[in-house]
């Protein structure tokens, strides 16, 4: 018994290690496309939501940035363990989902659960999350970067030189005690101050970490301004929102705008129309945004 019991574990290892070497292996795009359809875009989420819910993913949350687009939001239990297992793994703890209408379509995109799980550099295998997202939501290819990335790119990522690596996060609100950082976070995106609102809550299990979606309704670093100006051809890239705030322990804190845009527009030009100049002033003002939203 003790020997099948050693070849039993060395098994599920090497299937472990054969699917985290796969995923390091290959290169990706921010995005995949699952469907397209005529249907509205209401009637279009609450078929993606059913199929979600039918896969094994809750849905914690949604909300329109703009009047041709719902924003989904789900996680499941290997989602947030994987979470919880790296650090400041709570920015990837969920997956998000875009129903844009875009001309006579509409389009269901979502986040690409590889992309993301090298970026933010977490741990564990993402397969059985990828191969669940797929089948809920179908899959007819990737997009939102000229070229894939590989994932040795995408686990150091930055935009260009100087800029801020995943490490390079905003430091929000020091607190008392966990309870004291939600408590406080809840209250503001409650009043809606600044101009940023709550789309979602996920607690992650045994690891005293929670992470916020937010809205972001005012400025330059509005959602809907971001898709104005940078959202505006090819599929959209909207399920790049809503933004983060994560707690861990006693401390809040966010990505740098300059990343957390970049990963998803790594392809962005820095001059022109619809480069990142049409934005300049956008991660700043998100950073202050969210540090009124954490402030004691």
């Amino acid at each position: 018994m003790k020997l099948k019991s050693l070849w039993s574990a060395m098994a599920v290892s090497v299937v472990l290690l054969v699917s985290s070497t796969t995923a390091m292996a290959a290169s990706y795009m921010p995005f995949i496309l699952g469907s397209t359809t005529t249907d509205s875009v209401a009637a279009t989420a609450d078929k993606a939501k059913s199929a979600l819910t039918s896969n094994g993913f809750q849905v914690v949350g949604s909300y329109s940035p703009t009047t041709d687009t719902q924003v989904i939001i789900v996680t499941n239990d290997a989602l947030k363990s994987l979470a919880a297992q790296s650090e400041n793994g709570g920015f990837g703890a969920m997956e998000r989902v875009s129903i844009v209408k875009r001309g006579a379509n509409t389009e269901v995109s979502y986040t690409n659960p590889v992309y993301m799980w090298n970026v933010y550099k977490m741990k564990g295998d993402i397969t059985p999350v990828q191969s669940a997202m797929e089948k809920a939501l179908g899959k007819q290819s990737e997009f939102g970067a000229e070229e894939a990335l590989s994932a040795d790119d995408l686990r150091d990522y930055h935009y260009k030189f100087m800029m801020p690596y995943f490490g390079d996060v905003d430091e929000l609100e020091d607190y008392d005690s966990h309870q004291q950082a939600v408590d406080t976070i809840e209250k503001a995106l409650a009043a809606g101050k600044a101009g940023v609102t709550k789309v979602y809550r996920i607690d992650l299990p045994n690891a005293n970490s929670t992470v916020f979606g937010v809205a972001i309704s005012k400025g330059e670093g509005a959602d809907k301004n971001i898709l104005k100006q940078i959202d505006t051809s090819g599929h959209s890239h909207a399920a790049h929102l809503p933004y983060e705030i994560l707690v861990v322990g006693k401390k809040a804190i966010a990505l740098n705008g300059k990343f957390r845009i970049a990963i998803n527009w790594p392809s962005l030009s820095m001059m022109g129309s619809g480069s990142f100049m049409s934005i300049a002033n956008a991660p700043d003002e998100i950073t202050d945004a969210l540090d009124k939203v954490t402030e004691k």
